[in-house]
């Protein structure tokens, strides 16, 4: 079997994109608002979130995004669990903070699921749509096969979580609107730092001594490929 080949900078991209999912989903408690828009705190960090997607299926293919995406998947659920044995946990006589404690972590059911299904939905198109955009257009167009990966994936991101988690809380343009409002925020700020992932894109390619093709990738995120 001949041994698997260590890259320097992956582990890196892997706990980067895993510590922004677990700390985007902690801030997005709290309501946050720009002039007449409002959005929630996760909205702020969660795009990283993408943009290290991308940079994982782009630079070492859909089977290493897939793997990155399932572990930060479990790491969310292990926090939860903890958080919500903390919780429930009988309070020391001396901390009398279990009320501020419950508002802020006290997670929701429904809130809960609705994001861990948006994320997982979301990540997989997005990794799936730019690896098959890559062999589509030989590796070119990296500017458009990272918007339009991305475009997609908040799409269903943010329409999976706001349909799941405020359905008969949020009506008609009320929905419509908190939708558009987090799929347009979400997706600028990938456009906005489109330069920056141009450059670091290139830069670990060089570094790495990869740029992988999906030509012959399963794309079933249920089945992880031995390597």
């Amino acid at each position: 079997m001949m041994p698997t080949k260590r890259y320097q900078f992956l582990s890196y991209i892997v706990v980067a994109f895993v510590v922004s999912l677990l700390i985007s989903n902690i801030v997005a408690v709290k309501l946050i608002s720009f002039g007449p828009i409002i959005t929630d705190g996760g909205a702020i960090l969660f795009p990283v979130t993408y943009i290290l997607g991308d940079i994982l299926t782009e630079i070492y293919g859909f089977e290493q995004a897939k793997k990155t995406i399932w572990m930060a998947f479990v790491c969310m659920i292990f926090a939860v669990l903890a958080i919500t044995v903390v919780r429930w946990a009988p309070a020391a006589p001396e901390w009398h903070n279990q009320e501020a404690f419950v508002k802020v972590l006290g997670f929701v059911p429904r809130i809960v699921v609705a994001s861990l299904l948006a994320f997982l939905v979301g990540q997989f198109v997005n990794s799936v749509i730019l690896a098959k955009l890559k062999i589509i257009t030989r590796g070119k167009l990296l500017w458009l096969r990272l918007i339009g990966s991305t475009v997609a994936g908040e799409l269903l991101d943010t329409v999976i979580f706001t349909l799941v988690a405020f359905t008969g809380v949020l009506q008609g343009w009320s929905m419509l609107r908190f939708i558009l409002i987090g799929w347009i925020f979400k997706t600028l700020a990938e456009v906005a730092v489109l330069p920056l992932s141009y450059k670091i894109i290139k830069l670990l390619k060089i570094k790495e001594g990869i740029d992988k093709y999906d030509y012959q990738t399963n794309f079933s995120p249920f089945r992880l490929n031995r390597s």
